[in-house]
């Protein structure tokens, strides 16, 4: 986004500070929709030997700016790449249908409903979104390349209730452009009664997105989770989980 401030740029301008002025490039796991949230995006640098992950971290956030942080840094084997490595991504969608989620301290994060959502509706769809399926239905059209064939494997997904609203847990091994978004559009149209139960079953052997609602806003999605085998991490600098 040649015209637009982007967390790669920011990340890229203090990295090459902190290297001497070298151009260093800071390559994600994957692009997420303007406005949406990242709390756990993966991230690969490759910087002189004398950083250590550690120090790295601690320098990087120093000097990044307030809405960008370091929250982990290890060190990985030479053929790690933050994208091709990684095995799953884990995403969390806030609904709020409290009249507190239009308040300015949630309304940034979180889709405020206003008509009740029916529970056991909620947990049907999202049952039957668990295994591999075909996803057309749920991806903008024309955004993957044409041989793609729009398979994903759901690991987990459920409907989990929060103080003031819900919140959508997904993860699988790959996501499709603004999946999430028509997921969770599609499945409150069906729990406000708007669509019939099994709407999500029949979508996922549709051959297109027309019949699939309006994505939900991307203000309410967050990247929670990269998830790389351990093979990935360098022997002595693996994560403890």
């Amino acid at each position: 986004q040649p015209h637009a401030r982007t967390f790669k740029m920011e990340m890229d301008v203090v990295l090459s500070r902190l290297c001497g002025g070298r151009a260093i490039s800071a390559v994600g796991a994957g692009r997420t929709d303007a406005g949406v949230h990242a709390h756990g995006q993966g991230v690969g640098v490759r910087v002189p030997p004398s950083w250590t992950a550690d120090r790295l971290r601690r320098a990087m956030n120093s000097l990044l700016p307030r809405d960008i942080w370091v929250a982990a840094a290890h060190e990985m084997h030479p053929d790690f790449h933050p994208r091709r490595s990684a095995t799953a991504r884990r995403y969390g969608y806030l609904v709020g249908t409290d009249e507190g989620a239009w308040s300015p301290f949630r309304r940034r994060y979180e889709w405020g409903v206003r008509h009740p959502l029916d529970a056991q509706v909620l947990a049907e769809e999202a049952a039957s979104l668990m295994g591999e399926h075909t996803f057309r239905a749920f991806a903008v059209a024309h955004t993957a390349p044409v041989d793609d064939h729009h398979r994903c494997v759901i690991h987990h997904a459920a409907w989990v209730p929060r103080d003031g609203g819900w919140v959508f847990e997904v993860a699988a091994n790959r996501f499709l452009h603004h999946m999430v978004r028509f997921l969770v559009g599609t499945m409150i149209d069906v729990a406000q009664g708007r669509r019939p139960r099994g709407t999500i079953a029949r979508l996922l052997v549709a051959p297109d997105n027309r019949e699939t609602a309006a994505p939900a806003p991307a203000h309410g999605l967050s990247l929670h989770q990269v998830t790389y085998p351990v093979t990935c991490y360098a022997p002595s600098n693996a994560p403890t989980r």
